[in-house]
């Protein structure tokens, strides 16, 4: 009784899925009652995984006039044969202001109209992902988490930084290195705790410098100067976010490892994998509940011994690069197979899966060559409550953020609307 109570204990003063890999190690699941896994709460993530420059419009869908639990998987679909009843496929969804046919990341999760801001050719709005970060990023070391390819615009996804976008509208910071990656999820912190504070309170003091300049420049600013340092302002008050979140996990020591760390300068196929395997261990340990990837194209086709640029497969016609194109397809489906895989490995405390409560979204801005209708959509996992193992085909240029709406609800996130949605999509509604 005394080594049940201290297991319990540990439970609660450490975070339950912080310490699940350690906890299943020392026989958590043999001495734990029905009734404590029970009472054990499980947080719902996110993940979204973004590919630039679309799929190959006759061989990734599914045919239109096939819908519903029992349609034929499509050739581009077939590697994921074996989860066939925990995706959806959705077609007929668009960003209705999308208009560059090159960016298929850069408005994906947010909807946003390029040119709402007058004066401005470049604006967007918070994408799906942060949504989901502010409401359940509050209780983790990392509010999100942000992965980035290593080939950048050679892969087709437009301006930014990541799949993210700030509730500004601006481009939030990605990793865009599997090593990187792993050092910020697990490694220990090098400088001695003091020193860590001082850092964080001379940050703090040079901003109170920066905010006191500011207010005394900001008299006798016109309105757009003042709408500018307005900005600046929303930045300063994120960066006093961030500070006051490092501080509360100070003296938190990041979590053991669930994986070995990675070996330097994985590119295409290899690097895919390892994010993979990033993306579950930070799930794991509830590093972060919120997660993007976006993902290479240009060095995931050089490893599959691809000579055309992923631009030029993007821009196929029968032949070669159509061939090409179509291989691309398939490879994204093994590599999305092999992660759900690893989701349903994952166990939870209370006996479930990783894969159980985890929203995942696979997709594009973009369809294919230049035509941004019909948004390639895949969504999987038991996070949002949507119906699975289905095909589902929507009036034409349905807003792909009915889509987002829809999941983020069924996460049960506080949304009315998001980016340029109508309403949820009621048929996927579980």
């Amino acid at each position: 009784m005394n080594t049940y109570f201290n297991r319990r204990t540990f439970l609660r003063g450490a975070g339950a899925l912080i310490a699940l890999p350690a906890l299943e190690s020392i026989g958590f699941r043999r001495f734990a009652s029905a009734a404590t896994k029970a009472a054990v709460a499980i947080p719902k993530r996110a993940v979204f995984m973004g590919i630039g420059f679309g799929v190959t419009k006759q061989t990734w869908y599914p045919d239109q006039k096939d819908t519903g639990t029992k349609y034929q998987l499509s050739e581009g679909l077939s590697p994921l044969a074996r989860h066939k009843q925990d995706f959806t496929i959705v077609q007929g969804c668009a960003n209705n202001y999308s208009n560059e046919a090159h960016w298929g990341s850069t408005f994906w999760l947010t909807g946003a109209n390029r040119y709402s801001v007058p004066g401005q050719n470049m604006a967007n709005s918070i994408s799906a992902d942060q949504v989901v970060a502010e409401q359940l990023g509050q209780q983790t070391r990392f509010t999100s988490i942000q992965l980035d390819s290593s080939d950048g615009s050679q892969s087709g996804h437009g301006p930014g930084a990541s799949l993210a976008w700030d509730k500004r509208g601006k481009p939030v910071a990605g990793y865009n290195d599997p090593l990187k990656t792993f050092h910020k999820l697990f490694s220990a912190e090098d400088l001695p705790l003091e020193q860590r504070q001082a850092a964080i309170d001379e940050k703090r003091s040079v901003l109170d410098a920066v905010l006191t300049e500011a207010n005394r420049v900001q008299r006798g600013l016109s309105r757009n100067d003042n709408n500018k340092l307005d900005e600046y302002f929303q930045g300063i008050r994120d960066i006093e976010t961030r500070l006051g979140k490092d501080e509360d996990w100070l003296d938190k020591p990041k979590p053991k490892a669930p994986l070995d760390e990675p070996p330097v300068g994985l590119k295409g196929r290899e690097e895919i994998e390892m994010m993979h395997n990033l993306i579950v261990a930070a799930l794991q340990t509830d590093s972060t509940r919120a997660l993007t990837y976006r993902m290479p194209g240009q060095s995931l086709l050089k490893s599959m011994d691809m000579k055309h640029s992923s631009h030029n497969v993007s821009h196929y016609s029968p032949g070669e690069r159509m061939e090409a194109s179509k291989a691309r397809d398939q490879m994204h489906s093994t590599l999305l197979a092999g992660f759900m895989d690893k989701l349903k490995a994952t166990k939870e405390a209370d006996g479930t899966s990783l894969f159980d409560h985890t929203s995942l979204a696979f997709g594009s801005n973009i369809s294919n060559i230049h035509y941004l209708d019909n948004c390639p959509t895949l969504l999987a996992g038991g996070g949002a409550n949507l119906k699975l193992g289905e095909h589902m085909v929507l009036p034409k240029d349905t807003p792909l953020c009915n889509v987002w709406l829809t999941l983020l609800q069924g996460m049960g996130i506080d949304a009315e609307r998001h980016g340029d949605s109508s309403g949820i999509v009621k048929e996927l509604q579980a």
